[in-house]
């Protein structure tokens, strides 16, 4: 039976992934944020394709057509059509279970814009990054206020060492961070 291209596509898709993560697996044991961040580069450049071209075939806004699909194959020594037929394995980043919330390693590329927003911020003004960002967690890790109709709960009180901002505070600085970033792209 003849996959649709639509079926094509994603099975390219997920046999690029896949290559990246055997490149990945091979290059380095212990891969951050930045470290991917070089080794996508390296990939792109082994495939002999510019790095934004494949940030665009993994954000699924560009497709690998046939004749990429035959160079990928042949620059990573795999078989004529294989970029064309699944391997049952998805790629490694799909085949690991979900992590756990407390995982430190970025799970998608949300998670690493993020994880780098926040670490160029800590680098630049590392005592009011700490101090805010522990404002910011200690909020999230408060528990919500009581809905109406429901009994109220003595909320755990917050570590002595983090500051306890005032609620004129914790606005104000909420609608300065939400000024300075711009929206995450949303995935289709």
């Amino acid at each position: 039976m003849h996959a649709g291209p639509r079926d094509v596509a994603q099975v390219r898709l997920d046999n690029a992934l896949a290559l990246f993560d055997e490149f990945v697996r091979n290059t380095v044991k212990n891969p951050d944020a930045a470290t991917l961040r070089g080794l996508e580069r390296r990939f792109a450049e082994r495939l002999q394709i510019q790095p934004s071209y494949w940030s665009q075939i993994k954000s699924r806004s560009r497709q690998i057509g046939e004749r990429l699909a035959r160079q990928f194959e042949q620059l990573s020594h795999k078989p004529p059509g294989w970029m064309d037929q699944s391997h049952g394995a998805a790629p490694l980043a799909a085949a690991q279970p979900p992590a756990a919330n407390d995982d430190p390693v970025p799970r998608d590329d949300d998670e690493r814009f993020i994880v780098g927003l926040v670490l160029t911020y800590f680098r630049r003004h590392p005592q009011r990054a700490r101090t805010r960002l522990l404002e910011l967690i200690g909020e999230v890790l408060a528990p919500a206020p009581p809905v109406a109709g429901t009994p109220a709960t003595t909320p755990a009180p917050a570590p002595a060492h983090w500051p306890t901002p005032s609620e004129d505070d914790a606005t104000t600085l909420w609608r300065r961070t939400q000024a300075g970033v711009a929206p995450l792209k949303r995935k289709r």
